[in-house]
C-alpha cells in the first residue's frame, strides 16, 4: 500500500487540519472521566506536531508545519486530550498575542501545561544543534525574565485555560548539586516574584533532570509557596516509587506529571526508533498502572491532575493517554 499524501496547503482555511473520526470507545472513557471527576483530570500530550497521529488525533497525514501552525484545534476535539504541554515555549520566548491565538482554537475546558523558557530555566548557555554547554546564563532563575518573557504573557494570552507554568531546569552543573544547596536562594526568589503574579490563576511547578535535587529541604520550599513537584518520569529520575516522598511532602496539592522518557532510553534513541509514532513500541504497564494510582488518590481527594504524555514514553503518546485513561478507570 502507498502511503497517503501528505497535505499541506498554505492557501487553507484555519480548518483545514481534520480530527480523527470518532471512536466510541474513547467518547466513552472521556465521558467516564468527566462523570467521575468533573473537569479535574487533564491528561494530553507534549505537542501536537506528529502526522504518525493519523488516525488518532487527526483524519490523515498532515505536513508537520501545517499541524504545528493549525493542528491544535483538531487535536483539542479528542475526547481524551484535554491538555497539552506547551513545549515551544521552552525553545523561545513566545508573546501574549502568541498564547492568545493557540487558546483560540481550544474549548473552555483545555488546559496549557506551559513550559517556561530554556533562557531562564539552564543554568548554561548551550551550542545550537549539538547543546554543548558553552558559558554561565546569566539569566538562570532572573525573576524579572520570568515575569516578563512567560508568566505575564501566558497569562494574558491563555487567560483560565492557562492550567500549569512548568519551570523545567535542565541537568545542571555540578556547581549547583554541591553542599550547601547553593540553588534554594535563587529558587526562592523566583518563587517571591511568580507566585504573587500568579495569584491562584494557574498552578507553578518544578520539574527536575537530577535525582539529588528531590530532598526535603527543596520539599519544604516548595510546600511553603504552594508550588508544585512536578512528577517527572524519565531517563535521568528514580522511579514514581522513589519520587512519592517529595510528593507526599508538599501534599495536599494538586499533581503535575510529565511522562517524558521512558528508563533505559535515550531522547535520540528513542525517536528514531520509534517514530512515526502510532503504535505502542515498548509498552510500560508498570508505570501506566503506578501512575494512574497516584493519579487517582488525587482526584479522590478533590484535587486536579494534569498528566502530559511524551511520544518517547511508550511510543505514542496519544495510545499512552488512552491506556491511561482505561487505568484510572479501573
Amino acid at each position: 500500500m502507498q502511503p497517503l499524501p501528505l497535505f499541506d496547503d498554505d492557501a487553507a482555511d484555519a480548518n483545514a487540519v481534520r480530527p480523527a473520526p470518532p471512536q466510541p470507545d474513547w467518547q466513552a472513557l472521556g465521558d467516564a472521566l468527566r462523570l467521575r471527576w468533573g473537569g479535574r483530570c487533564h491528561l494530553g500530550t507534549s505537542s501536537w506536531h506528529f502526522p504518525g497521529w493519523a488516525g488518532l488525533a487527526w483524519d490523515r497525514p498532515y505536513a508537520e508545519a501545517l499541524l504545528s501552525r493549525q493542528g491544535l484545534a483538531a487535536y483539542a476535539r479528542h475526547p481524551l486530550l484535554r491538555s497539552v504541554s506547551l513545549d515551544r515555549a521552552f525553545y523561545r520566548v513566545l508573546a501574549a498575542a502568541e498564547y492568545a491565538q493557540l487558546a483560540r482554537q481550544v474549548p473552555q475546558d483545555f488546559r496549557f501545561v506551559v513550559k517556561a523558557p530554556a533562557a531562564l530555566t539552564d543554568a548554561v548557555s548551550r551550542e545550537a544543534g549539538s547543546g554543548r554547554p558553552q558559558a554561565d546564563n546569566p539569566h538562570f532563575l532572573d525573576p524579572a525574565l520570568a515575569l516578563q518573557g512567560c508568566v505575564q504573557p501566558a497569562l494574558d494570552g491563555l487567560g483560565e485555560r492557562l492550567g500549569v507554568i512548568v519551570f523545567q531546569l535542565s541537568p545542571l552543573p555540578a556547581r549547583w548539586l554541591g553542599a550547601g544547596q547553593p540553588l534554594l536562594p535563587p529558587l526562592e526568589r523566583l518563587w517571591q516574584a511568580v507566585m504573587p503574579a500568579l495569584q491562584g490563576r494557574a498552578l507553578a511547578a518544578l520539574e527536575l533532570r537530577d535525582a539529588t535535587l528531590l530532598t526535603p529541604a527543596l520539599a519544604a520550599q516548595l510546600k511553603a509557596h504552594g508550588v508544585r513537584a512536578v512528577l517527572g518520569l524519565h531517563s535521568r529520575l528514580p522511579p514514581i516509587e522513589a519520587q512519592l516522598p517529595m510528593q507526599r511532602a508538599t501534599w495536599p496539592g494538586d499533581l503535575v506529571c510529565r511522562w517524558n522518557l521512558q528508563r533505559g532510553q535515550r531522547y535520540a534513541q528513542a525517536r528514531d526508533a520509534w517514530a512515526p509514532f502510532d503504535r505502542l513500541q515498548a509498552p510500560d504497564p508498570a508505570t501506566r498502572h503506578e501512575l494512574a494510582r497516584v493519579a487517582r488518590a488525587t482526584l479522590d481527594a478533590g484535587h486536579r491532575v494534569f498528566v502530559t504524555i511524551n511520544n518517547k514514553a511508550e511510543g505514542s503518546a496519544p495510545r499512552s493517554v488512552v491506556e491511561l485513561a482505561r487505568s484510572l478507570l479501573a
